[in-house]
Order: structure tokens, then C-alpha cells, then sequence
């Protein structure tokens, strides 16, 4: 059969695509997802993040040994489920800084994509369950509340950051970013809002929309100079779905590279050298690639105040017993609800490290459970300079892809993200956290001078999984898409997720790739763009004091 539109990956993007396109009963559209359904209530269950991290629905892919952090392999999970990562993550709604997008627009020559093109895109999407005002909206798809499961050790951290200088705020994606608060999550009803709940499952009637999953693409066929369809596994063979307008790319940042390379659309010399036939020599493919690397404390408490003793088996089954009959509990925590934004450099023109409290100290994968009750504060720096690639191992489309994020190739990356976790570690020291905090044991008081925390970092950091950028959007030599989002050189084709995104926001990553879902949704459709955001006051980040100060 013949389509419109055929949509690859049905990540965060690849659903708003497949929601807003088949708005229009007369077109036809098919969207591609090579993982299977969201049907285990793991993906459903807020504190199912500390599974996904584990294997739960992912590719299983790791990066290649980084060559700065002394040939350190890390574990990449990437998701292969419908709802993509927003199925697995951590459930938390940061949209980063004006200043992101505002460089997008005026150093990456992304015209229209500056904060105030959008962040009406933001709004919206938002079914937001406490906030309409400049920044925020309500009615939208996504489900987007505040956390329901806090924990008293979460007020302390609060407090200690503010004892160190940090300001108390209550909406990162408000006014200003900078500051120690909760996170507003994708959820609704205590319930999961992934990409498939909130912009699929309302839909699943639409009979001009088609789903399959367990439908990995191959490469996309291009006829001519333009996208005609897509060659899909099927069994032991293949089969080809064409598509009249528009082949869309949305499996995100490491998928869509991987997908135009198996296509043919990429840098020449590595396409010859792993046996892919040339079809369009687009140098940046795969190119660009930024992600943020977290540096975190452990220390251990002074009695149980986080969730790691849920573990037992008796209190797993008395957990879920309350999700299932009352909707309350440890299940309802997405384990990530407290954080927030602040300096490694006081010079930044944003804040630059962000913090997320983990209500346990073994949650995510490769990470050892302390015997006795623990607590997390990861550290990630937001402003990386270093670049990488993803490249294919070889021409079969089934192989995992070359992934190397480079980290720490930049030298002010390495200090920055030392910086930023110093600053972790001295708020985990403040005095509202005494009754809570025995010790710290990672990575212990005994670590402390530059090469230490070097060693210590190399050996324990891991991905915040925000990889973007590796077919970027641009006007330059290596963009891969134009500003509206078609792949230069190949008619019929367009990327549309996190791969397009010339830098990575200083947040999670979630939520700006769904706003890229919805602008270019209305892009594809030819719809004139929202109306650009006013504002009654104007956002202003707060400023650190001088460390000497804040110290």
C-alpha cells in the first residue's frame, strides 16, 4: 500500500508527527516503530524509570571506548518501544533556557527557532496540571504535574541549596531557569504521559493513521534525487512502502544518522569504507553529536529516607498493592523529582550544571546499591564543547552503530563538569541535610584534589541520555536540514527530532523534542507558525554571587 506520509521511529517527535499530520482526513499516514508496545505497566508506573535504565525496552548499544576518559566504555541506552524515550525516562518536563534557543537562532542561523518562535510550540503541547500564565498552558496533550511522592529528604536538599547561595525556585520553565526546586513530569493521574499516551492512544481509531511495530527500517529508497518509500525487515526478506509526499525521519538522534547512512545520505569516504553504496554525499550526517555527562555523590543516610529498601520483596508487593488499589506510594515517584539549575562558571551566559536528587542510591543501571538506605545527587554540565560522531559499524543495517559522544575532548568540559560536582558535593555537606546525610561514600571524602575526582569521573560518570545534534539543522556546510527541516540535496525527505537540533538545550531533552514534533508538524502541513510568545516581564536569570560568597 501507498501513503502520504511514512513516519520512521515513533520516538517523542515520530508521535506528535503521526498526531498532528493525520489531523487532515485526506491523508494517509504510516508510522514505523522497530520496537514493540507499551503494553507492561512498567512503562506506565512512574518509578518504572529504575528498570528502563537496565535493559527494559533498549537497543542495548554502548559507545565506543572514549579516548578522554582513559578508553571508558559507557552503557547508551537508547529506547526501542513505541513512545521512544519518553516511554523510559525519568519523567522530567524541562524545556532549558531562552538563551538556547536565542543562539539557535542568532550563532546557528536557525531563523524562527529562537525562544519566542517556540515557545508557543511548548504551550502548545501542555495539559499543564498548576500553571497558565506567560510561560504555560492547559488543554494540550501532554499530561505535565508536579510530584506527587516527595520525600522530606527532598526539602532538606532544598534548603541546603539555599544555605549554599541557590535560590528556592518553583518553575524551571518559568521566569528564570536558575535555582533548586521540583520538577514539573510528564505525568497525568499519577500515570506515565508518554508520547504514545498522550498523542497516540486518543487517535488509535483514526482510520487514516496506520501503526506497526516490530517494523525495523533498513534504508529509505531514494529514486531520482527524492525519498520515495522505505525498504522494511520482514521476516528473512524485506519489503518496500512508498510514501507520494514525504519520507519523515524521527528516530532520534543516534537512529536518524544511522538511518541515512544505511540509505546511502552521508560523508562519502565513510560510506565507501564500510561498503554503502553513495547515494548522496552529505558530510554532516552523524557529524555534531553533544549529549551531557553526569558526575554524581552517593552518600549514605542516617535512617530510611529514600526508597532503597523497597527493593525487599516484601515492601516491592506492599508498593504495589497501594499503586494498584489507591494510586499512592513509592510507585508513584519517578525517584528524579527534586533538582535544579546553577554555575560551574560564573560567567556563563545561563546556568550551566543541573542537579537531580536520586531517591536511592543504586537506581540506575551500573550504579551499586549501598547496603543501607543511600541518596543520589547527580551533576551534569549543560554547556559541552565537545563534539562527536555516530557512524556505522558496517553495512549491515542490523549491526549497532559506532556511538562516540567524545566526552571531555574539550579541557573546559572535564573542569566545568569537576567544577559541578564539587558543587553537588557541598550541597549534600549543608546543615538541613545533617538529619538525613550520615556520609559520603562516593566518591569519598578521600577524593578531593583534580586528578582524583579526574580518575573518579572516568571511572563512574554516565550518559543523562540527551543525545542531539548529529543531523543538525543550519544554513552552513555541515547542516543536514534546512530550516524546515528537509534534508538538503534529497527531495521528499525531512529529519524531525532531537538529531536536528544544531545544540544541546541545557535541560532534559524530552520535552524540546516534542516541541520540535509540533512546529514541524504545522511546517510539513504549510500552516503559518504560531504567533511568537509576549511577555508581561521579561525572563532574567538570577546570578551567582562570587564563590568566595556562596562558600
Amino acid at each position: 500500500m501507498t501513503y502520504d506520509y511514512i513516519i520512521t521511529g515513533a520516538g517523542p517527535a515520530g508521535c506528535v508527527l503521526a498526531n498532528r499530520l493525520s489531523e487532515n482526513a485526506d491523508v494517509r499516514v504510516l508510522l514505523l516503530e522497530a520496537g514493540g508496545g507499551d503494553w507492561n505497566p512498567l512503562f506506565h508506573m512512574p518509578a518504572g524509570f529504575a528498570k528502563m535504565t537496565k535493559g527494559v525496552a533498549s537497543w542495548g548499544w554502548e559507545t565506543v571506548p572514549q579516548k578522554h576518559m582513559k578508553n571508558r566504555v559507557l552503557r547508551y541506552t537508547q529506547a526501542k518501544v513505541i513512545g521512544g524515550g519518553s516511554s523510559i525516562n525519568a519523567q522530567l518536563y524541562t524545556r532549558g533556557n531562552a538563551v538556547d534557543y536565542d543562539l539557535w537562532a542568532r550563532e546557528d542561523g536557525c531563523t524562527g527557532w529562537d525562544y519566542r518562535s517556540v515557545l508557543p510550540y511548548f504551550k502548545r503541547c501542555e495539559d499543564n496540571q498548576r500553571f497558565a500564565d506567560d510561560y504555560h498552558s492547559y488543554g494540550g496533550p501532554l499530561g505535565v504535574s508536579m510530584p506527587s511522592a516527595a520525600l522530606p529528604i527532598c526539602d532538606a536538599y532544598i534548603r541546603a541549596g539555599q544555605e549554599l547561595g541557590i535560590p528556592y525556585n518553583h518553575d524551571f520553565n518559568g521566569r528564570q531557569q536558575a535555582g533548586v526546586g521540583f520538577y514539573q513530569l510528564t505525568q497525568r493521574n499519577k500515570r506515565r504521559s508518554s508520547a504514545s499516551m498522550a498523542y497516540l492512544s486518543p487517535i488509535k481509531d483514526r482510520r487514516n493513521l496506520t501503526v506497526r511495530m516490530g517494523a525495523r527500517v533498513n534504508r529509505i529508497v531514494v529514486e531520482k534525487g527524492r525519498a520515495v518509500g522505505v525498504e522494511v525487515a520482514r521476516g528473512t526478506g524485506t519489503e518496500i512502502i512508498r510514501a507520494e509526499r514525504e519520507v519523515l525521519v524521527s528516530s532520534g538522534a543516534i537512529g536518524s544518522p544511522k538511518l541515512l547512512l544505511q540509505s546511502g545520505i552521508g560523508p562519502a569516504d565513510h560510506l565507501k569504507s564500510v561498503g554503502v553504496p553513495v547515494v548522496h554525499d552529505l558530510k554532516g550526517v552523524g557529524e555534531n553529536m553533544q549529549d551531557h555527562l553526569d558526575l554524581f555523590v552517593i552518600s549514605e543516610c542516617t535512617g530510611d529516607h529514600t526508597y532503597d529498601n523497597v527493593a525487599k520483596l516484601h515492601r516491592t508487593l506492599w508498593a504495589g498493592l497501594q499503586y494498584v488499589l489507591f494510586r499512592t506510594g513509592p510507585v508513584t515517584s519517578s525517584l528524579f523529582e527534586t533538582g535544579g539549575f546553577w554555575y560551574a562558571d560564573p560567567e556563563a551566559r545561563s546556568p550551566d550544571i543541573q542537579f537531580h536528587l536520586g531517591l536511592g542510591s543504586g537506581i540506575e543501571a551500573g550504579v551499586a546499591r549501598l547496603k543501607n538506605a543511600g541518596v543520589t545527587l547527580n551533576s551534569a554540565y549543560l554547556h559541552p564543547r565537545s563534539r562527536g560522531t555516530v557512524r556505522l559499524a558496517s553495512s549491515d543495517p542490523a549491526a549497532a552503530p559506532l556511538i562516540d559522544p567524545n566526552y571531555w575532548a574539550d579541557p573546559h568540559d572535564r573542569k566545568m563538569s569537576i567544577e559541578g560536582l564539587r558543587v553537588a558535593r557541598e550541597i549534600m555537606q549543608q546543615a538541613a541535610l545533617k538529619p538525613f546525610v550520615l556520609a559520603e561514600r562516593l566518591p569519598g571524602p578521600n577524593v578531593v584534589t583534580e586528578d582524583q575526582l579526574f580518575d573518579y569521573g572516568c571511572a563512574n560518570a554516565k550518559t543523562d541520555h540527551h543525545p542531539v545534534g548529529t543531523c543538525k539543522m543550519g544554513t552552513d556546510g555541515m547542516a543536514v536540514v534546512d530550516l524546515e527541516l528537509k534534508v538538503h540535496g534529497i527531495q521528499g525527505l525531512r529529519v524531525c527530532d532531537s538529531s536536528v537540533m544544531p545544540r544541546v538545550p541545557s535541560c532534559n531533552t524530552n520535552g524540546p523534542t516534542i516541541m520540535v514534533g509540533e512546529k514541524g508538524a504545522d511546517i510539513i502541513r504549510n500552516r503559518d507558525p504560531l504567533p511568537p510568545a509576549i511577555f508581561a516581564h521579561e525572563r532574567n536569570d538570577i546570578r551567582p554571587r562570587a564563590r568566595a560568597e556562596v562558600r
